[in-house]
């Protein structure tokens, strides 16, 4: 078997009806014809959309076939025996030029039973974002399903529901079961677990080229909402030059901040895991077993558990997002 080395994919680009063109002009990554391109999933092990490895040894390998030949040498031992042959995380950009829909994701209990599948937990970094952007997190005041069905109905579902004001490098975390929307004028980059399960909620009436409406899931969404109020729906993190800034931390992926404008070393042996980067701004290069890997703002790639210490070399500073499995 050919070594294992930091590895990098062949991004799945999504036309989306409230797509646009920031992954082309801002992140610099060609969509091709798509006339809006809303997402890009960088790393996937969802089973309609495996990512392909693009460059080296192992250019053209699914990762699902890497999982199979590799096994915990790729993803490291508990998450191999938890996991299995999926890959646990899904990574994407997603540009919403007009807002997304009102949605929510089951819990791995819900998501299990019904689809036979994980749930979606998931975290959102804000890359870019136009002025006077905004996003729906949540409730903005107490609510039970009864209180929900009847501004539901009556076609006031937005007044109950939390709006935030959004800038670049501000972060939400939303578990399963959060009621969310990207508003237009985002750009995100998003972590989250192998799933693609949404319960789409409420579409303000937008309808594709041919004249239809999107499908709703008003009643599978019922059992899937946590329905509890919270006062706080944005997290809090103090940004730090030339630091390790952990943003969020669950069960699912624990996600740090890394700016830096300056070399690092990274020992990652310490971890029974794989490790992802996503670079949100900037360039570096990793240098690992004397091989150099560059990376650029746009990309993400994935070092594999067999590799633990890495040195991340830059001239003009990045920004990444780090993830690993505790």
């Amino acid at each position: 078997m050919s070594a294992l080395y930091p590895l990098k994919f062949k991004a799945i680009y999504k036309d989306k009806i409230w797509g646009g063109h920031k992954i082309s002009t801002y992140l610099h990554k060609d969509f091709g014809n798509l006339p809006n391109c809303g997402e890009s999933w960088e790393i996937s092990g969802v089973k309609s959309d495996v990512s392909v490895v693009a460059g080296g040894d192992l250019d053209g390998e699914s990762l699902t076939d890497l999982l199979e030949k590799y096994k915990d040498q790729l993803v490291g031992k508990k998450v191999y025996d938890h996991f299995g042959n999926i890959f646990p995380l899904l990574i994407k950009f997603i540009d919403a030029n007009e807002d997304l829909s009102i949605q929510v994701h089951p819990n791995d209990d819900l998501a299990k039973k019904r689809h036979n599948s994980f749930g979606k937990t998931e975290m959102w970094y804000v890359v870019e974002a136009d002025p006077g952007s905004t996003l729906i997190s949540g409730f903005n005041q107490p609510v039970d399903e009864k209180i929900y069905l009847a501004k539901f109905n009556n076609g006031h579902l937005t007044d109950i529901l939390n709006r935030e004001d959004v800038n670049a490098g501000d972060v939400f975390f939303l578990p399963a079961g959060r009621v969310h929307t990207i508003g237009k004028g985002l750009l995100i980059a998003e972590i989250q677990q192998t799933s693609d399960i949404t319960y789409r909620i409420y579409d303000f009436d937008r309808v594709d080229d041919k004249g239809n409406k999107r499908e709703l899931h008003t009643q599978e969404a019922l059992a899937a909402i946590d329905y509890n109020f919270y006062t706080e729906y944005k997290t809090k993190y103090q940004p730090e030059k030339n630091a390790t800034v952990e943003l969020v931390k669950c069960p699912y992926f624990t996600t740090n901040l890394l700016d830096f404008t300056e070399n690092i070393y990274k020992d990652y042996s310490a971890l029974d895991s794989f490790v992802t980067h996503v670079c949100v701004a900037g360039d570096y290069v990793i240098e690992c077993d004397g091989k150099q890997y560059p990376v650029k703002m746009g990309e993400s790639i994935l070092i594999p558990k067999t590799i633990d210490h890495i040195e991340l070399k830059t001239t003009n500073g990045f920004k990444i997002l780090e993830s690993y499995i505790e």
